[in-house]
């Protein structure tokens, strides 16, 4: 029986396993990795302290603090299935590669995944010319035209990572403004291998055996319009990897997991959940960082009293 299962290795995840062993509490860790979304980052430049580290040092630098910790069992790689509270109050989790823990409490810290767009094409050419990892496949598309879809940090982001390769990038925009940093805005905007497309919604995924374009519709003409790209990168949000918890805690509209923000408390007792897959405002590393060490310390306030 564990004091405490952690699900997710991200920051969040991380700190809240690093102050877990110093409280010495008796806890597990599961993950399919270490460094959550930032890990495919090419470079990080707002984690406190560092000017600049990329997603993959980053990553690397939670793993080995977490492994430095004694009396934390990690289990990684792997993913939680499903979590199931007994009539005792206690938790079994159940995880893809056939583990069952028992636990005391636990902490949802399973972060978030891409948003697709749903729109015809875009399953058939995965892969093939459709991209969720800029930072990844950015250098297949040197001296080609693609296209960024999205209107936040993570596309705009998408097209800095592009620049240094493609010939030209759109960047449609279903709204009527940018939704990114103001800094990064200006990089975007002002470079002139980019192009700026506004109100427009794509349509369609078009290609042989790669892809060779995009329709789109432009709101202010109500017209279909068509851009010859060879590659599509999605940048249009995240959804939270809540899925397995829906039926035990409150989910708002979008599934987030609503907590209570003084202690990270989920509305089933002996839940807690930090970081992207919660209603929290902000999604960032640092402030996952803090809701962590939150979560944490109240939890040990909890196996103090029991």
């Amino acid at each position: 029986m564990y004091d405490l299962v952690i699900i997710g290795g991200g920051p969040g995840g991380v700190s809240a396993g690093i102050y877990a062993a110093r409280k010495k509490m008796k806890t597990a860790l599961v993950t399919d990795s270490f460094g959550g979304q930032s890990s495919v980052s090419a470079g990080i430049e707002n984690w406190i302290g560092t000017k600049v580290i990329s997603g993959f040092d980053l990553a690397k630098s939670l793993e080995e603090h977490l492994r430095a910790q004694k009396g934390i069992d990690i289990i990684e790689p792997d993913t939680v299935l499903s979590v199931v509270k007994k009539d005792d109050g206690t938790f079994m989790i159940s995880t893809k590669d056939g583990k069952a823990l028992e636990t005391k409490y636990v902490l949802l810290a399973s972060g978030s995944r891409r948003r697709r767009l749903g729109i015809p094409g875009e399953d058939k050419y995965d892969g093939k010319g459709v991209v969720f990892c800029t930072t990844c496949d950015a250098p297949l598309f040197e001296k080609q035209d693609v296209a960024v879809v999205g209107g936040a940090n993570s596309a705009l982001e998408s097209v800095l990572d592009l620049i240094p390769y493609a010939s030209k990038i759109y960047l449609l925009v279903r709204g009527d403004a940018l939704k990114g940093d103001p800094i990064t805005q200006d990089k975007v905007k002002s470079h002139p291998q980019v192009e700026v497309v506004f109100g427009a919604v794509p349509q369609e995924i078009t290609g042989d055996a790669f892809v060779n374009g995009v329709k789109y519709l432009d709101k202010k003409s109500n017209e279909e319009k068509m851009l010859a790209v060879k590659g599509v990168f999605v940048e249009v949000g995240l959804l939270p990897n809540s899925d397995f918890v829906k039926d035990l805690v409150k989910l708002d509209p979008y599934g987030h997991v609503v907590v209570n923000a003084a202690t990270q408390e989920t509305s089933c007792p002996g839940i807690w959940a930090i970081g992207d897959v919660t209603d929290s405002l902000y999604k960032q590393n640092n402030i996952s960082v803090g809701e962590g060490v939150t979560a944490a310390l109240n939890i040990y306030d909890k196996v103090k009293m029991a």
